[in-house]
């Protein structure tokens, strides 16, 4: 495989992972991860970092905490990656939206992610990620004139 196809191939993983975390497709979102996978989130929201080693846990963690009708938008720019093989290292900067309409909460933030890749059987998965935030904010919806949420995928019918 030529670097290039590697690079390519390893964006397409990343893009995946946070379509499938944003559209909660859980079982796709962990068919990104390695079973291994080490990963470490910063949560200034969450009151704590959030450490897991593991696939399961991972998953088990986002599904619960990310389920019923919130809304997450993660949008990831500006990869620098390198391959070495099997391996392969990445930055990423993340910009994310959630929107906790129970609460009427909505956090935004920036972080630049750093992740770690492994070919496994031919297939590129992430070992490692994690990040720092560079900011993250959060406000009540409830005090923002005129805020309206039209549209809600997950909002109970």
């Amino acid at each position: 495989m030529s670097s290039i196809e590697a690079l390519e191939q390893i964006r397409a993983l990343k893009y995946r992972y946070l379509r499938s975390l944003d559209l909660k497709l859980w079982d796709e979102f962990a068919d990104t991860l390695s079973a291994d996978i080490v990963a470490s989130y910063g949560s200034p929201s969450g009151g704590r970092p959030l450490d897991f080693t593991g696939r399961d846990e991972v998953v088990d963690y986002m599904s619960k905490s990310l389920g019923g009708n919130i809304i997450t938008v993660h949008v990831a720019n500006h990869p620098e990656i390198t391959v070495d093989g099997e391996t392969a290292t990445g930055s990423w900067c993340l910009e994310d939206t959630v929107i906790v309409p129970d609460f009427h909460v909505l956090i935004r933030g920036a972080a630049y992610y750093r992740d770690e890749y492994r070919r496994e059987d031919g297939v590129w998965r992430i070992a490692r990620t994690g990040y720092q935030r560079i900011y993250e904010s959060t406000m009540s919806t409830g005090t923002l004139p005129g805020y309206t949420l039209t549209a809600n995928r997950w909002a109970p019918a």
